[in-house]
């Protein structure tokens, strides 16, 4: 399903960046955001859906009363000297999983010193990150019953398309792959590529819209979506659109994808040029790329971002849920942003870390109660400090 769109060349890029597309101002400057955080101003007009009207992001010590006393620390560092480190994922006996987008490995890390020692290597996936695109070994997900099957899930880009593979851990080795999904159109930017199991057991993944906006709304493609499928990467049943994985759609990249604790799911989504986005996954909706981006106006039932952000202070991509709070990693914006769900709503932004670390990648939740932060400033974009790129320990 879909239409396969070839991955770009070196040349491609830089007819890319000639056209001046907004991509590459969200996620790829390196300009370094300050501690301010600036009021985003809104379209005027009645909003599109019935979402509440999105809070201006605060910054730390600012007189938001649901700031907590005591802000989030680092730890300590469990890794120095990754490779663009992608997806994270833990194994029930506290293991973890690492994906290199660049490098193509994939790495165990054994708890409790989680020393790094490569697994495998998948070499179907064609990485263009020396080149400065997006593509290569992505997201990673564990199967919610490893022990039984030994299952990870791995989103990668090939030559020909974005693709959902699975292969089994066993004896600390990486077995082949097969394919459940192909057929994802892909890009030299804006490949989406987070997997996440749902409370339901059904697989979840994020994909972009490769540079194409119309994509994104065009329901006879699997690009600029939010999908879910079963285990052997079928529609799962229940989807809004039958015969499709598509569960939402109008999704210009989306690189975070967390559960909360009531089974909702939340996603963090690059804008453009004005408005980067957190919003709330739901069945069939329409989240509005190309159309507008951050809130819209235009009275054709789509669906608002809870939040949204300049883009120089977030460019978001991993997100986590932990003891309450949405926890998201912003790569231009170069911090750790909380965010406070009540009920159905993201309110109270709160942002940490500013420029302490560089690019922040990938935030997940450790069985431990505390998060890992993986830093992405050898991703082509960032300025490499000494023992980067790194996984932070960070106590909330």
């Amino acid at each position: 399903m879909g239409r396969p769109v070839a991955l770009a060349t070196a040349t491609a890029l830089a007819a890319l960046l000639t056209a001046g597309l907004g991509s590459c101002s969200s996620d790829g400057s390196d300009s370094s955001a300050g501690d301010t955080v600036t009021a985003i101003p809104q379209p005027s007009g009645p909003p599109s859906s019935s979402a509440p009207a999105s809070p201006t992001p605060r910054s730390p010590g600012s007189s938001d009363p649901s700031a907590d006393s005591t802000p989030p620390r680092v730890v300590r560092t469990i890794a120095t000297g990754l490779a663009a480190p992608w997806g994270i994922g833990f194994l029930p006996d506290g293991d973890a999983v690492v994906t290199e987008r660049d490098t193509r490995r994939v790495l165990l890390l054994r708890a409790p010193s989680y020393d790094v020692r490569e697994v495998g290597t998948i070499s179907a996936a064609v990485p263009l990150g020396d080149q400065g695109g997006e593509a290569g070994l992505l997201g990673v997900a564990v199967s919610p019953d490893f022990e039984r099957d030994h299952l990870l899930y791995f989103y990668l880009s090939t030559a020909a398309d974005n693709r959902i593979v699975k292969a089994r851990l066993d004896g600390g080795r990486l077995g082949p792959t097969t394919v459940i999904l192909d057929g994802i159109p892909n890009g030299f930017i804006h490949d989406g590529g987070r997997l996440v199991f749902g409370p339901d057991g059904y697989l979840y993944a994020s994909t972009g819209e490769t540079g194409q906006p119309d994509l994104a709304q065009d329901k006879g493609t699997l690009a600029g979506k939010v999908l879910r499928m079963t285990t052997d990467g079928k529609p799962a049943p229940g989807n809004p659109f039958p015969g499709s994985q598509i569960w939402s759609y109008g999704h210009r990249n989306v690189q975070g994808l967390a559960f909360d604790d009531d089974g909702q799911l939340w996603a963090s989504e690059f804008g453009q040029d004005t408005y980067d986005e957190l919003n709330l996954i739901e069945k069939g909706h329409d989240y509005g790329w190309p159309m507008v981006e951050g809130r819209g106006d235009t009275g054709g039932g789509l669906t608002n971002p809870q939040v949204v952000w300049a883009t120089d202070d977030a460019s978001p991509s991993g997100l986590a849920w932990l003891d309450g709070h949405l926890w998201m990693a912003a790569l231009r914006g170069e911090r750790l942003w909380r965010v406070d769900v009540e009920g159905d709503r993201a309110v109270h932004p709160v942002d940490y870390f500013v420029g302490r670390y560089g690019r922040m990648r990938t935030v997940a939740a450790a069985p431990d109660g505390r998060l890992w932060v993986s830093t992405s400033n050898r991703d082509g974009r960032g300025e490499p400090r000494p023992g980067d790129d790194r996984i932070l320990l960070v106590e909330p």
